[in-house]
């Protein structure tokens, strides 16, 4: 069935954690808690003095005493109250991971945060200059961003042109390409502008790496890999992370939920060479009550239309969530 003629490219711009591959998460929030519905329908969520309080335990992954946070609203909030509890500029903060001080892109914090997680938070360390001589049209490279700001390194892609070049690390921040600061740059632009660097010539990156205690200082991983089994979240439910409205506290996914976000998560890798749990499960929880693929692009366009999927991605996106509501994933 062809997508209609009705699709037009919304150019709004909107604040999520997202992945990107060519260089390549999620939201954070606590502030504004209410029960979630579908699709976002539903009562309004309590009054503030009516809603849980909830409070996280934190640390910073290089080390330091356990720090308490609660009461922020989405990821910038939590990097402010983090740095708070540390006495740290939130600018500091690179990303966080979950129940781990490692950088480990698979506990990379996305789009939901388990209430009983632990959070680690990765700060800045080292700066480095690097010149890459880009010998084929992929880099290998698969770029997340943190929802403030910052692009940095989720995969890097074995025997890749990057791969070659050891001292580009997983988690490093992108901070510069050929002189130009990227900084408040989305992911997705990022991998852009990669691409679209001249095949036989050389580009100088600026990265800043995440500081490391002496423990952690190892071989350098590749990173996430595509296909994972590890889960984000543990305890009675999990805070869901939106980029905008309240953060929503709910039941642990569903095996529909899990599968479906999954085989999203892998087809925005193969189409955009992104990857994100937060919005893999936007989509899945856009489809999930639509009859056909045309009211799906619809409302896609509606939710996500700053992201100008092809129509291609629509269709697959459409056929895996109906596969994964039919079991046969």
């Amino acid at each position: 069935m062809p997508l209609g003629p009705w699709r037009k490219k919304n150019k709004s711009t909107k604040e999520q954690l997202v992945d990107n591959e060519e260089v390549s998460g999620g939201h954070a929030g606590a502030g504004s808690l209410g029960k979630s519905a579908v699709n976002g329908a539903g009562l309004p969520p309590p009054p503030a003095n009516l809603r849980p309080k909830l409070v996280f335990h934190t640390q910073l992954a290089h080390g330091s005493p356990t720090g308490r946070i609660e009461g922020f609203g989405n990821v910038k909030e939590l990097y402010g109250k983090i740095a708070e509890a540390f006495n740290i500029s939130p600018p500091e903060i690179l990303f966080c991971t979950l129940n781990t001080h490692k950088i480990d892109m698979e506990k990379l914090l996305g789009g939901q945060i388990g209430l009983e997680d632990f959070i680690f938070a990765h700060i800045k360390g080292i700066k480095k200059e690097v010149e890459v001589y880009k010998s084929e049209d992929a880099l290998g490279l698969t770029i997340t961003d943190n929802g403030a700001g910052y692009a940095f390194i989720k995969r890097i892609k074995e025997g890749s042109v990057v791969d070659g070049v050891k001292v580009i690390c997983v988690g490093d921040h992108i901070e510069c390409i050929n002189g130009h600061n990227i900084v408040g740059t989305r992911h997705y632009e990022v991998a852009r502008m990669l691409k679209e660097l001249p095949k036989d010539k050389s580009f100088t990156l600026k990265l800043v790496e995440p500081m490391k205690a002496f423990e952690m200082l190892e071989p350098r991983s590749k990173g996430a890999k595509p296909a994972s089994d590890n889960k984000v979240g543990t305890g009675r439910g999990t805070l869901r992370l939106r980029s905008k409205g309240p953060a929503t506290v709910e039941e642990v996914p569903t095996e529909f939920e899990e599968k479906a976000v999954k085989k999203v998560d892998d087809l925005l890798e193969s189409y955009m060479g992104i990857r994100d749990t937060e919005l893999a499960a936007t989509m899945v929880e856009v489809g999930r009550d639509k009859k056909n693929p045309d009211e799906f692009a619809m409302a896609l366009d509606e939710t996500l239309g700053d992201f100008a999927f092809p129509d291609e991605f629509v269709f697959d996106v459409w056929g895996a969530i109906g596969d994964a509501k039919q079991g046969r994933f």
